[in-house]
């Protein structure tokens, strides 16, 4: 430890009250101040320092004690810079991070004082923005939050728990002067920022506009899951003999025995409009179980298919071993020699598992491509036709031949995808007449959501603000809360937010 012994020079001190001089020492005292390291080791400073009188006669204290500039504050035990690199190293890493780091600069300190010297900084003044955004984030579990942040300056601004209607009311109140508010769809925050503030421009943030009509395209491909398997081609020519998936489809199993039980059970009570709660409660099975089953048209659709076996590096090579057997060689370790000096790199026992069905009297299993899931197919018709490769290119459109609805649904989709393209929200009413009459149940209730929010829709169309910057501010707050493992409250993710965000500010 580097120690150092100093005193103050005797110089003309003011009063921190009325400002006057003096130097009238009324005694001397010594002040133990911990400063940062020198040459990797600690400091510590024992500083004399004198208490002198206040002759002001119209001063109300008698005596005050003097500061050294740079060096002291009052009540504080270390000296401004270790004190700054304290705060901060609690802001970038809270407890135990803080704590670790202090350590290796040689100024040890405990995780609760570095949480507790955090929570002891002043947070910056809250100056109402022009744009306000607003979104909601998961503390933990069912538990949300709220995150307001200034859409111009791209910091936050406040932070609750919860995300009810009245917080955010009384805070717009509280804080008049607010132009635009920048949300997603909630219901909750729409009816917060009518009641606290009527005259706020509401907007429903494009990227929420999106997401939400990609969620009922998800849905409508899930409920014409049998028209996705027309985005594989058929062959041309017909195998010699059915393979076992195919097999296995036409002959009763304890599975496809078990899925028919199943999809009369469910479609015996579904039918009565009772929720799938209480059917999953009645039945004793899973609420995702129960959707499945009611949203099949037939119990073959709830059986658990085979899938096909994906292509591997020996497929090059099976028609080779093919006419290598019909030649006579059924020695699978000369078959992979040859096929190795033809530039096979794979191991013998994958030619071994090849040629096994040809054992049998059976054909090479050969690779079939796969049906593309229904999330799959919702990302071909939501992404834009210059940015689909040729495969989804020509696998979505012989779905779209095969299935009206799925058809119906891409020209939905890009009809509101060049709304945005051209922010133009003209066509809105009659394109929300389309969702309606289109007899999809998504995306008729998308059309009765918008319709109830469609000021805001347009407003989301046509103008440029979004809720981009709420979204990148949720990121950086979900990484806070991860470096304390989860287990930081809101008071103190709060001050983490808000600091570190002024910290990115002053040290980019």
């Amino acid at each position: 430890m580097v120690r150092i012994a100093a005193r103050t020079r005797e110089l003309m001190v003011a009063c921190p009250d009325c400002g006057r001089d003096s130097a009238r020492v009324h005694s001397r005292y010594s002040r133990t101040l911990a400063d940062v390291a020198a040459g990797g080791r600690s400091v510590l400073i024992s500083l004399t320092v004198r208490r002198l009188f206040c002759d002001g006669p119209a001063c109300g204290r008698r005596t005050f004690a003097e500061q050294v500039e740079g060096l002291t504050v009052r009540y504080q035990r270390r000296s401004p810079l270790l004190q700054h690199l304290v705060e901060m190293a609690g802001v970038l890493l809270a407890g135990r991070g803080g704590a670790r780091l202090l350590h290796i600069l040689k100024a040890p300190l405990s995780r609760t004082s570095v949480l507790f010297q955090l929570m002891r900084m002043r947070l910056p003044s809250v100056v109402t923005p022009r744009v306000l955004g607003v979104d909601d984030f998961a503390l933990y579990a069912d538990v949300y939050g709220t995150l307001l942040v200034d859409a111009d300056t791209r910091l936050p601004i406040e932070l609750w728990a919860g995300r009810d209607a009245e917080q955010l009311a009384a805070w717009l109140r509280t804080h008049p002067g607010v132009e635009v508010v920048c949300r997603d769809g909630s219901l909750v925050y729409r009816q917060g920022i009518t009641d606290g503030a009527p005259d706020t421009v509401q907007v429903s943030d494009r990227f929420h506009l999106w997401q939400g009509l990609s969620r009922r395209v998800s849905d409508i491909a899930a409920a014409h899951r049998a028209c996705l398997s027309a985005a594989v081609p058929e062959s041309d020519s017909e195998p010699a003999a059915p393979p076992p998936a195919e097999l296995s489809e036409t002959v009763d199993s304890p599975a496809r025995r078990h899925a028919k039980r199943l999809f009369e059970a469910v479609h015996s009570v579904s039918g009565s409009g009772r929720p799938l709660n209480a059917i999953a409660r009645e039945l004793g099975l899973n609420r995702r179980t129960v959707a499945k089953y009611a949203r099949a048209a037939s119990w073959q659709e709830c059986v658990r298919r085979t899938p096909p076996r994906r292509s591997t590096s020996l497929d090059p090579y099976l028609e080779y071993l093919r006419q290598r057997w019909e030649e006579g060689e059924h020695t699978a370790t000369v078959l992979h020699q040859e096929i190795v000096a033809k530039g096979y790199c794979g191991h013998y026992q994958r030619v071994k598992m090849a040629i096994a069905p040809l054992r049998r009297g059976l054909p090479i299993d050969t690779p079939r491509e796969r049906p593309p899931s229904p999330r799959q197919v919702a990302r071909w018709i939501t992404t834009s036709p210059s940015r689909r490769g040729l495969h989804a290119t020509e696998s979505l459109r012989r779905i779209l031949e095969h299935c009206p609805e799925l058809n119906h649904t891409h020209d939905l989709v890009r009809q509101f995808a060049a709304m945005l393209d051209a922010r133009d929200a003209t066509p809105l009413p009659d394109w929300l007449e389309h969702l309606a009459a289109s007899r999809l149940p998504a995306l008729a209730s998308l059309a009765k959501a918008m319709r109830e929010d469609q000021r805001a829709v347009v407003e989301g169309i046509t103008t440029p603000f979004n809720s981009g910057v709420n979204e990148g501010r949720i990121t950086d707050l979900k990484l806070q809360k991860r470096i304390t493992a989860g287990r930081a409250g809101v008071r103190l993710l709060r001050h983490r937010v808000i600091l570190m965000a002024g910290l990115r500010r002053s040290y980019p």
